[in-house]
């Protein structure tokens, strides 16, 4: 619920600071840089925030604007102490100068007119703190005429998209979120913050991290926790919790960005897996401090059944990463049961 609201109308022509974490990723950054140069409205000053233990990224940057040129760009090599991806984000905000601050991950390519979308969305909602784009690649279709709503497929404002096996295993189990996308259901699990693309701004309780951007005034309150350390995984939604005490999100299917999922800079698979339960739960409960018996009873059958598809995923060229994060996700679920996280102890 909004509790008070920060802000209001952008005055005038706001100044926009964009802010990109980056860990051995040199490729990305260069096809980013060259995305964010050809915009419609270039960021007022770019930051390249890198905790790479070698010269080639910042090598790229140099390059970059040799070669090409982008207005305000900067280049931040963190110390030790700051590396790890909450830790980068807030270190970059500490030397933003923008009344706008803009986050885009290092491996997504925005589309042209991306930054003027999302500040026409604060624009049009004084209430907002923050607004996350629209990730491309998910094909959405018109809804026919009649018919009962399939098991196959989700729907939403007259829209449709195919499920995939686990949703509809979740449906036939009555584990499906009986929530809109970018909502929390008391189990925790939830639709991902991706809508149908109609133009639309859709009022959300979190947006993706990877593609995202604030009033600066909500950093005053909220900074990125250092609960996620290293890689982060979820830090995104544990923040976006914290902003909507503060006022509203959104998000805006007008400025899209595409998202590659580049391989490289990420943990190994068990432990992602054990990040994917650890760091849910501790989005679960920095939400819902206290679920219901049926809600927790729900948690852990999804919880359980997600980590059995991971497992059937496994292919035979290919079983090592699939059953590394299953097992990771499985540690995850049993550290749980004596180290639980204090998430009282992470507010700011």
């Amino acid at each position: 619920m909004v509790q008070a609201c920060l802000g209001g109308p952008l005055v005038g022509t706001p100044t926009l600071s964009l802010v990109v974490c980056t860990y051995c990723r040199p490729g990305p950054v260069w096809r980013l840089l060259d995305a964010v140069a050809k915009q419609s409205y270039v960021p007022d000053e770019t930051l390249i925030v890198d905790s790479s233990p070698d010269q080639e990224t910042a090598e790229t940057v140099k390059a970059f604007q040799r070669k090409k040129g982008l207005q305000g760009l900067r280049y931040l090599a963190v110390p030790p102490e700051q590396r790890g991806l909450t830790r980068q984000r807030n270190f970059g905000i500490e030397r933003c100068t923008g009344s706008v601050v803009a986050f885009l991950d290092d491996d997504t390519v925005p589309e042209t007119g991306y930054f003027r979308e999302v500040l026409s969305c604060l624009d049009r909602h004084p209430e907002a703190v923050g607004v996350g784009g629209q990730i491309t690649g998910m094909e959405w279709t018109r809804v026919g005429g009649g018919g009962s709503p399939s098991l196959d497929v989700f729907e939403f404002e007259g829209w449709q998209r195919r499920e995939d096996y686990r949703w509809r295993l979740r449906k036939l189990l009555g584990l499906a979120s009986p929530l809109p996308p970018g909502w929390i259901p008391k189990f925790y699990h939830e639709r991902p913050a991706s809508f149908p693309p109609d133009g639309r701004d859709y009022q959300v309780e979190f947006v993706m991290g990877c593609a995202s951007a604030w009033r600066s005034e909500v950093f005053e309150k909220c900074r990125f926790s250092d609960y996620f350390v290293g890689y982060g995984l979820y830090e995104d939604m544990d923040f976006c919790i914290r902003a909507t005490r503060i006022g509203s999100l959104y998000v805006c299917t007008r400025a899209r960005v595409a998202h590659y999922h580049a391989p490289s800079g990420r943990p190994n698979h068990f432990r992602y897996g054990c990040m994917v339960v650890r760091n849910g739960w501790f989005v679960w409960r920095r939400r819902w401090p206290r679920p219901g018996s049926t809600d927790v009873a729900k948690f852990w059958a999804i919880t359980v059944l997600l980590t059995l598809c991971r497992l059937g995923d496994v292919r035979p060229r290919m079983w090592r990463p699939g059953l590394a994060e299953s097992a990771g996700r499985v540690w995850g679920m049993l550290t749980l049961l004596w180290d639980a996280p204090e998430v009282s102890r992470y507010e700011s």
